[in-house]
């Protein structure tokens, strides 16, 4: 006979953590999503305004500007960092990964590829943002490039460079975090396949591609889909070493919902800008959950 669920012992352990998920998770998603039709003076509801906030979101140039090619604002700048950021860590980390498989101290390159992650990322934007200065004198970047006769480039202060050289931060902190995910992955791939396809003739190219890739691929789709969650509530990189400048032309989502609501105290407008973010981040969270039911990760 099977022995009788108490009901009552299980609300009891599970009570705490009920709580502490309405108070810090459920409350105030809800309240910015209320928030988010009101004009929200001083954070508080008093003025509702429909969807007028949304309206201003998508019709505000800072925000998404289509009018020009290639197109501008914080959504875009969140759809680049998205495609070169996610690509470029999840190559270079399956690149390492590979690589350092194959060497008696491969637990060495490990540690320092993954070194950058254990910095925090405000303490690594004052790092690169010395690195970065366009002083030859004061930036190590430029100071490098000095030696070969290149002058002082202001990576942080060109519009037309400063999101690529904010990405390269971003892909440097993050390649570690990579190769530990696939490295491991790369270990649980059985030995006899990949023997099995060198003494049927297949080349290293072959093997990489026909073999390691798809049977590491459901790992891999994970570590992107966690990359662009990263991406898309992309903050304190951007508030360190740009402010969301030169101008606006540095700004993302998140970076737009903490100006418009903190600093310029518009918190109906910011609240529109977090839902839209939340928005953005539900179906990848729902593809994600569907993708670990249907597969095991290898």
């Amino acid at each position: 006979m099977a022995e009788k669920t108490k009901w009552g012992t299980v609300l009891l352990f599970l009570l705490p953590a009920i709580l502490l998920l309405l108070f810090f998770l459920v409350y105030p998603a809800l309240y910015t999503v209320l928030l988010s039709f009101d004009r929200g003076r001083n954070g508080v509801l008093g003025e509702f305004v429909g969807l007028d906030n949304y309206v201003r979101v998508f019709s505000d140039q800072d925000f998404i500007n289509l009018s020009t090619f290639p197109p501008s604002g914080a959504l875009w700048n969140n759809v680049v960092w998205i495609i070169f950021y996610t690509s470029f860590v999840i190559f270079l980390g399956l690149i390492i990964a590979v690589i350092a498989s194959r060497v008696r101290y491969e637990s060495v390159i490990k540690a320092v590829v993954f070194l950058p992650m254990a910095i925090s990322a405000t303490a690594l934007a004052v790092i690169w943002k010395f690195v970065y200065a366009p002083d030859a004198n004061i930036g190590l970047l430029n100071a490098i490039l000095a030696n070969f006769g290149v002058s002082p480039i202001s990576w942080l202060g060109d519009q037309g460079i400063v999101n690529f050289a904010l990405i390269a931060v971003g892909i440097w902190a993050s390649v570690g975090f990579a190769t530990v995910i696939l490295s491991a992955a790369l270990k649980s791939i059985p030995a006899e396949i990949t023997e099995a396809a060198r003494v049927e003739g297949a080349n290293e190219l072959q093997v990489f591609f026909r073999i390691t890739i798809p049977m590491v691929s459901l790992p891999m789709s994970v570590l992107a889909v966690t990359l662009i969650v990263n991406v898309i509530k992309l903050f304190d990189l951007i508030y360190v070493m740009t402010g969301g400048g030169p101008g606006t032309s540095s700004r993302v989502i998140a970076f737009t919902m903490y100006q418009q609501a903190f600093s310029a105290g518009q918190y109906g407008f910011g609240s529109a800008v977090a839902v839209v973010m939340l928005v953005l981040l539900l179906p990848i969270m729902i593809f994600n959950v569907r993708r670990f039911r249907t597969q095991a990760v290898r």
